[in-house]
Parts: structure tokens; C-alpha cells; sequence
């Protein structure tokens, strides 16, 4: 097996993972991991060749950008005190603590790489958090505390990692000095991605097409990181505000049906996709990391036991004050933010805080070799920790968190999301009646079309929510609905027939293929619209 063959079994394993999950209730990123440390297990599978600098560009732009999909500006500016709380504060406390831990327990690491070490663990994973987390039906607050602690914390991290493996790598560090690059890393990557998101936005418009806006925002990504990182700025905070200004009202086109449905559908294939590689990847590089440091097992694994152990207590010990100073303020203050209400719900989160890909991604990151050409120090120890650390969480704390928020009783408010689903349905069906009390005056409509349009209106609300409608108009919205659904159903079969015979034409003698697939784009288009 080659390592293009090896890729291929990893995207493989990435799709068929997701329904073995579902079913036998394990996480899937965790299926992949064990996965990729089967495949690590058979001779015939070569080792993986990944040059460290590529690791990180060619991994979490896609991921991070697929992540603030799901959230938005407001939820970001609600949450800003529990994010800093969590993704800043909690960064520097653990990168600090993992590193006095490290530089006592592992000869030869150094201060600086010891900070490397505990900037690179610090970071609990987005994309294993909320891969998990989204599965258990845990209350929405929770979910975005996870998102938001997630995708900041690794800005603040991979900047104290690139500072410490600079200070290994050159053999000076000035306190000024690392201040100033994390303000400026800060200060170019907001330009950078703002900008970015700016520009790709008017080119979308300038595309058009649906299929050519999609493949942009693939590419928008890695160019905001690339670009932020050649600038000395933070590649990682450079893609979330490139993707949090795409998904912004000022960037998105209400009308855009098929843009929205085909990028939605787009990128969940490639979350899917990198994120069943990166974790397959976690699994597979465990032989390559555990082979240097064979002889040495009585002096890493008690390093290793220590670290994992301050990385899971501490966060515990930072999130019981957090969250209680949180619910103060925001009873004494009315805060609008996603907090912790119970403690079980605090334990759920404290559990919740699994490392994966950034961790592993940085860990392979670090260079060979430091200025005057020799090895970086103890650069065998770092991956075994941050390894060893990995899966830990992730197998522990991924295996367990069903259990955990089951025995719990940890569960999303099913009543607060029914009842916000419903005043959106009358506020969609206000709207529609708006519109056409405004095609009224406009134009001349017939008395029965001005009251099938009323109808029509009322009815797009009834669909979202049908407790908006009284007993009376219920009854008669689902005569209505059960109407529609049986014109559905004959239309659906009429297109049907017609789609059949079109592939059937595509096949005889003397027919155009070009032709017959663009008469069956618009049988498909008739089927999507309806």
C-alpha cells in the first residue's frame, strides 16, 4: 500500500464511520482514531509522510472554516466573557502549568519547549467537541460555549506555541519582543481576514453560478491563512473572520436558494472528509511517535501521566469559580451570554474539553532542527506527551461524555427552541402578509388571487410551525396540506417518468448526451423547486 492507496482508505473510513457512530453511540472521531491506529498496526501500511509545515495549512483552515458556519457575530459578542474566560485565559493558566509540570519532569526540554508543550495540549479541539457534543442533544448554551471556546482557543495557543518554538529555535526570547508579536499577530489577522471576506463576497457576486461560489469558498480558507501567516499575523484568527464575515446578513443573499443549499451541502462533505483524515492521522503517527522513545518509558510515561492529569483537573478547577462567577453576573446584570445554569451542565463542559487535531497538528509541527543546525529539544518527548495527552482525552473523555450527559440528565430545552421556532414562523408569515398587502396597492389584483395569496402567506408560517394556527384554520391548513402533498407526490412521479425517459434517450444511438443532461438539469431543477 502506497500512501495515495493509505489516503483513500482514511477518506474511506471518514464516510463509512459516521453511520457505524450513530449507531453503536460512539463518537466518530473517536472510530477514526482507533482506526487509524489499526491500519499503524498492519505491515503492509506505510508510514505517513507528512512534512511539518504542511500540517497545519492543510488542515485546520478547512475545519475551522466549516465550524463558524454554525454561529455567527452575535452569538461571539454575547459570549465574549465566557469565551475569554475559557479560550484566553484558561490558555495561558494551562500552557503555564503544563509547562512547569514538563520542564521538572523531562531532562533536556528546556523552558522554551516546554511552553511549546503546553501551548500545543492547551487547546481543547472545536472539531472534536462539537462533533461529539452535537450528537447528545445537549442544550444549545453549551453547545456554544464548545464552539466558541474552541475556535479562539487556538488562536491564542498557536500564538504562544510560535512564539516558545522561535525561542527553541533561535535561543532568545523577550518578554516586549513576544507582547508585540501577539499584538501584531492579532492586529494583521483581523485586517487580513476581514479583508479577505470583503473581496471573496464581491467575487461571489461577480461568479454567479452557485457551483463557482462554492468552489471560492474552498479556496477563500487557506488563502486567508497563508496570506495572514506570511504577514507575521495569525493564520487561524484570519480565517474565522474571513468566515464569520461570509456568514454574516451583510454577506448573504437571502434570495440565493441554491447557493445556500449546494455550499451547505458542500461543506459538510469536506467536514466529513478532513475531519475523518486528521483524526485517521492521529492514530497512524502513534507507531512513529511511540518507536523514538521505546527505551525511555520509565522517564515519559510518569511525564506524560502528569501532564494529562494537570491538563483534566485544572480545567475543572478553572470552570467551577468561572461558572459561578458567571451566573452571578448574569443575574446581577441580565447578561445576554451562553452560560453553565447547573453544575451538571459545568461538568458536561469540563468533560467536554478533548485536544485533537490542532493538538497533533502542532505537535508534528515542530521543527527538526534549531539555528546552527542542531535537534530541536527534545522534540521525541514533546510528541509523546502530546500524544499521549490526544488520546487520552479523546478516547476517555470522548468515549465516556454519552454516558456522563445521560447519567446527568443533561438535555437541550426542547420547550425554549419550539416556542422561539414558532415566533419565527409569525414573523415569516407577517412578512409574507406584508408583501402582499404591498403587491395589492401596486398592482390590480382579482379579489381570489389577493385571497389565495393571503392563504398562501398564512401558510408559510403553518409549515414551520402549525401550533401558530387556532383548531378551526388547523383543520383547514391540513385539508390544505394533505392537498399539496398528493399534488407532490403525482408531480414527483410525472417528473419521474420523464426523467427516466430522458436516460433513456441518453443511451440510444444518434443522441446527444450534452443535450439530454441539460433537459434533465431542468426536470431536476422542477423536482427541487416543487
Amino acid at each position: 500500500m502506497d500512501q495515495l492507496a493509505l489516503l483513500f482508505a482514511l477518506l474511506l473510513g471518514a464516510v463509512l464511520t459516521v453511520p457505524v457512530a450513530d449507531r453503536i453511540g460512539v463518537p466518530a472521531p473517536v472510530l477514526m482514531t482507533l482506526l487509524g491506529g489499526v491500519l499503524a498496526l498492519l505491515p503492509f501500511v506505510p508510514d505517513v509522510e507528512v512534512p511539518p509545515e504542511f500540517i497545519l495549512p492543510l488542515v485546520l483552515p478547512p475545519l475551522l472554516y466549516a465550524a463558524v458556519q454554525r454561529t455567527s457575530w452575535r452569538q461571539f459578542a454575547a459570549n465574549r466573557r465566557p469565551i475569554f474566560l475559557l479560550a484566553v485565559a484558561l490558555v495561558f493558566v494551562t500552557t503555564a502549568a503544563v509547562a512547569a509540570v514538563a520542564n521538572a519532569l523531562v531532562p533536556g526540554l528546556g523552558l522554551a519547549g516546554a511552553v511549546a508543550l503546553g501551548a500545543l495540549v492547551a487547546p481543547p479541539d472545536p472539531v472534536a467537541a462539537t462533533s461529539v457534543a452535537g450528537r447528545l442533544g445537549l442544550p444549545r448554551r453549551l453547545v456554544s460555549i464548545l464552539e466558541g471556546e474552541g475556535l479562539f482557543n487556538d488562536v491564542t495557543a498557536i500564538t504562544l506555541y510560535h512564539v516558545a518554538v522561535a525561542a527553541a529555535v533561535t535561543g532568545t526570547f523577550s518578554v516586549s519582543g513576544a507582547i508585540g508579536e501577539l499584538v501584531l499577530s492579532a492586529v494583521v489577522a483581523v485586517a487580513v481576514g476581514l479583508a479577505l471576506g470583503w473581496a471573496a463576497n464581491k467575487l461571489a457576486g461577480f461568479l454567479g453560478d452557485a457551483t463557482l461560489q462554492t468552489g471560492l469558498t474552498l479556496l477563500v480558507p487557506f488563502a486567508s491563512y497563508v496570506l495572514a501567516e506570511e504577514l507575521k499575523g495569525s493564520g487561524v484568527l484570519a480565517v474565522l473572520m474571513t468566515a464569520l464575515y461570509l456568514s454574516s446578513g451583510r454577506a448573504v443573499d437571502a434570495d440565493d436558494v441554491q447557493g445556500r443549499l449546494v455550499g451547505q451541502s458542500f461543506w459538510s462533505i469536506v467536514d466529513t472528509l478532513v475531519t475523518g483524515v486528521a483524526f485517521g492521522l492521529i492514530g497512524l503517527e502513534l507507531a512513529a511517535v511511540v518507536g523514538p522513545v521505546r527505551g525511555r518509558w520509565d522517564e515519559l510515561l510518569p511525564a506524560a501521566l502528569a501532564v494529562i492529569a494537570v491538563v483534566v483537573v485544572l480545567r475543572l478547577v478553572w470552570l467551577l469559580p468561572a461558572a459561578w462567577l458567571a451566573k452571578r453576573l448574569h443575574r446581577r446584570k441580565d447578561l445576554d451570554e451562553d452560560i453553565p445554569l447547573t453544575w451538571r451542565e459545568t461538568t458536561v463542559v469540563w468533560w467536554a474539553g478533548m485536544r485533537g487535531v490542532a493538538s497533533v497538528a502542532l505537535a508534528l509541527a515542530v521543527p527538526l532542527t534549531v539555528d546552527g543546525g542542531g535537534s530541536f529539544p527534545a522534540r521525541d518527548a514533546i510528541l509523546f506527551i502530546a500524544f499521549a495527552v490526544v488520546l487520552a482525552t479523546l478516547l476517555l473523555q470522548g468515549l465516556t461524555l454519552p454516558w456522563l450527559v445521560q447519567r446527568l440528565h443533561v438535555k437541550s430545552d426542547s420547550a425554549a427552541e419550539r416556542e422561539l421556532e414558532r415566533q419565527l414562523a409569525m414573523r415569516c408569515a407577517k412578512a409574507a402578509r406584508r408583501r402582499v398587502r404591498q403587491v395589492e396597492e401596486d398592482e390590480d389584483l382579482p379579489e381570489e388571487v389577493s385571497e389565495a395569496l393571503l392563504r398562501r402567506a398564512h401558510d408559510v408560517g403553518a409549515r414551520i410551525s402549525p401550533d401558530i394556527v387556532e383548531h378551526e384554520r388547523r383543520e383547514a391548513h391540513a385539508m390544505r396540506t394533505a392537498r399539496m402533498k398528493k399534488m407532490h407526490r403525482l408531480n414527483a412521479e410525472l417528473l419521474s417518468a420523464a426523467r427516466h425517459e430522458v436516460l433513456a434517450a441518453r443511451s440510444e444511438p444518434g443522441v446527444d448526451p450534452e443535450v439530454c443532461d441539460r433537459v434533465l438539469h431542468q426536470l431536476d431543477l422542477r423536482s427541487f423547486r416543487f
